[in-house]
């Protein structure tokens, strides 16, 4: 793509990309779709976690060009705030606000010396960053970060979070100064091992599963069959990445399933015990670089916005979780 007017090309200053279709990045494997469930492949779609890093000596202001989805009269997500919200390692430092739009500029002031600098862009409307530009000085692409694969559902995904850094994969990557790269999937996430195949293809430094609350109603599970589902799940990831350190978090606390049969007779107590079985088995067989976060007494029911996601004091929780389990199992990359 070829930008004047300053304008730059917006790869070297993403962040958070998994795969590429064309220009636009994407969540899953764009030559492997056919294998994977339709609802994985419509979330793949939306870039949830994709933000921009940089760093700014001189300028006073980024300008981002980008195109939107606009939504039309009954759209569900008609009134999403479209805000891009600017980080650095301290916290919020701005948040701007626009429309969705086929294509528009959005200027956000910078701080002097506050940088690197982080932007995240909204995610409703599935935003593609087109371009952007430093004003009154250059922009330089942010550090490298060791890459952070997180798989998971729509708690992964970032629902309920009010704004898409207070999701618990940003909350945890910002704490440990890695590049989350976000692979959760609302609705889905049960254990598909086609999903399993491309992440082991996949590039990463460190590896977090969090999945298992959709296997308890939306395709429901037996406790043995979860457990070898886990089994054969890590068995494919393992493939490409027979070395990468891995964390497993077994499903948090959701209360109307902890007691309640499925359609198999599973409760999701039961679910989480086969999943947490299966990667005690796997570390007792000698896979020293697998850890295991039990997740059920990480949140209360006081951290649920509806009962199932957490609200941003869940996140920030879960977050904060992840990041300390990961650093107690010594998990530095590489």
């Amino acid at each position: 793509m070829t930008h004047g007017e300053g304008w730059l090309d917006p790869g070297p200053y993403l962040r958070g990309v998994a795969w590429l279709d064309g220009e636009r990045p994407v969540r899953a494997d764009p030559a492997d779709t056919m294998r994977l469930p339709w609802d994985t492949g419509e979330r793949a779609t939306l870039p949830i976690g994709v933000r921009l890093e940089f760093g700014a000596d001189t300028a006073h202001a980024v300008e981002i060009r980008y195109r939107a989805t606009v939504p039309g009269p009954t759209d569900a997500l008609r009134d999403l705030a479209h805000g891009f919200a600017l980080w650095n390692r301290d916290g919020l430092l701005d948040e701007v606000f626009t429309e969705p739009a086929a294509e528009a500029v959005v200027r956000i002031g910078l701080p002097p010396g506050r940088g690197p600098y982080t932007v995240h862009p909204p995610e409703g409307q599935a935003p593609r960053l087109l371009a952007l530009r430093g004003i009154g000085g250059p922009l330089a692409p942010g550090p490298a970060a060791p890459r952070w694969v997180v798989h998971g559902d729509s708690i992964t995904e970032g629902w309920w979070s009010t704004r898409p850094a207070h999701g618990w994969p940003a909350v945890a990557g910002r704490t440990l100064g890695w590049d989350t790269v976000n692979l959760g999937y609302a609705g889905a996430a049960r254990g598909e091992l086609a999903t399993a195949q491309q992440l082991a293809g996949l590039p990463a430094d460190v590896l977090t599963l969090a999945f298992g609350t959709n296997c308890w109603s939306r395709v429901p599970y037996s406790a043995p069959l979860l457990y070898e589902t886990t089994r054969a799940f890590l068995d494919l990831v393992r493939w490409g990445h027979p070395s990468t350190p891995l964390l497993l978090v077994s499903p948090v606390l959701r209360p109307d399933a902890e007691r309640v049969p499925n359609q198999l007779g599973a409760t999701l107590g039961a679910l989480r015990d086969a999943m947490e079985r299966a990667v005690r088995d796997r570390i007792a067989a000698g896979d020293g670089r697998l850890a295991l976060l039990p997740g059920r007494d990480l949140l209360g029911p006081e951290h649920l916005a509806d009962g199932l996601h957490p609200n941003d004091a869940g996140h920030e929780i879960l977050g904060l979780s992840v990041a300390t389990a990961l650093r107690r199992s010594g998990f530095s990359p590489g």
